[in-house]
């Protein structure tokens, strides 16, 4: 009796060991692994983040360009950009996953690595829960699911204290401004959107179809929102918000709120997000102090 009780529970230890990871990624395709991933791709800063996040930074052997967080990110070798990518080089690091972004990474891009025949992950967090549930599925292709469900949660719990305290507030206006030559913007689509709202905010270019379509400066003017927020220029080539100034019509420029902050903090989908949050929560409550 005993003897056969010792190979039942080597049996199913053995079962377990060989138990393959299934995940369903932001594509809604399953990804499969026979065993945590060990040698992972990262083809997005994002990614890189939410890898870092979830426990698995050692174990990013390629990255993106921009892939600048957390600073340990900074020393992996580049594989490309967006405009290309070393497939010679991805191979030669022999990864065992490739974590892609499916709109930052171009369809030919796409292609290529699908050939390669090695597990693809499509990440593309459009809400900031979705950003956790990121998390939470590295852990598991990882093997490092501890770590990931802890980050999770801080995150959810940021996130959840943000959205009690500001999304029933008065709402405000929104235009956020990507890029100044041309005017981009972002969608409703875009987790930044997401951020808005949960701040009490409305994006005024939220029904657009494209996630970051190129808006002229009438349009804005029409919208004619309460707040303008942008990302603080990168050199002194660029105006950033400033463009706004001969515009005395416009509510924002009338009530001074045009803010500016780190835009990667909104932008990218990734841990740092509720920092993005609270800075945006905190610009959209002036804006409303300044209506008096």
């Amino acid at each position: 009796m005993r003897q056969r009780l010792v190979f039942a529970v080597l049996a199913l230890w053995a079962g377990l060991a060989g138990a393959a990871i299934t995940v369903v990624d932001d594509a809604g395709r399953r990804v499969v692994l026979a065993a945590p991933a060990q040698r992972v791709v990262s083809m997005a800063p994002h990614v890189t983040e939410l890898l870092f996040a979830a426990g698995g930074g050692a174990r990013i052997v390629g990255a993106m360009s921009y892939s600048d967080y957390p600073p340990a990110a900074r020393t992996i070798p580049l594989v490309g950009d967006n405009s290309q990518i070393d497939m010679e080089r991805v191979l030669a690091l022999k990864p065992d996953l490739l974590v892609v972004w499916q709109s930052g990474n171009t369809a030919r891009q796409l292609e290529q690595l699908r050939q390669l025949g090695i597990p693809m992950f499509y990440s593309e967090p459009a809400r900031m829960d979705q950003v956790a549930g990121s998390m939470l599925r590295f852990g598991q292709l990882l093997g490092t699911g501890t770590v990931a469900q802890a980050a999770a949660a801080s995150f959810r719990a940021r996130i959840a204290a943000l959205e009690a305290r500001y999304s029933k507030r008065p709402p405000v206006k929104v235009f956020y401004q990507v890029w100044e030559k041309p005017l981009y913007t972002l969608n409703g689509q875009h987790v930044a959107s997401d951020a808005i709202r949960l701040c009490g905010g409305e994006n005024i270019f939220a029904a657009l179809a494209v996630k970051a379509p190129s808006v002229g400066v009438e349009a804005v003017l029409q919208a004619n929102p309460e707040a303008i927020v942008g990302s603080t220029p990168y050199d002194a080539s660029e105006q950033g918000l400033a463009i706004w100034a001969p515009y005395t019509t416009l509510l924002a420029v009338q009530k001074g709120n045009l803010f500016t902050l780190d835009g990667e903090l909104l932008t990218r989908a990734g841990p740092r997000l509720p920092d993005g949050a609270a800075i945006l929560c905190e610009k959209l409550e002036l804006a409303r102090q300044r209506r008096r």
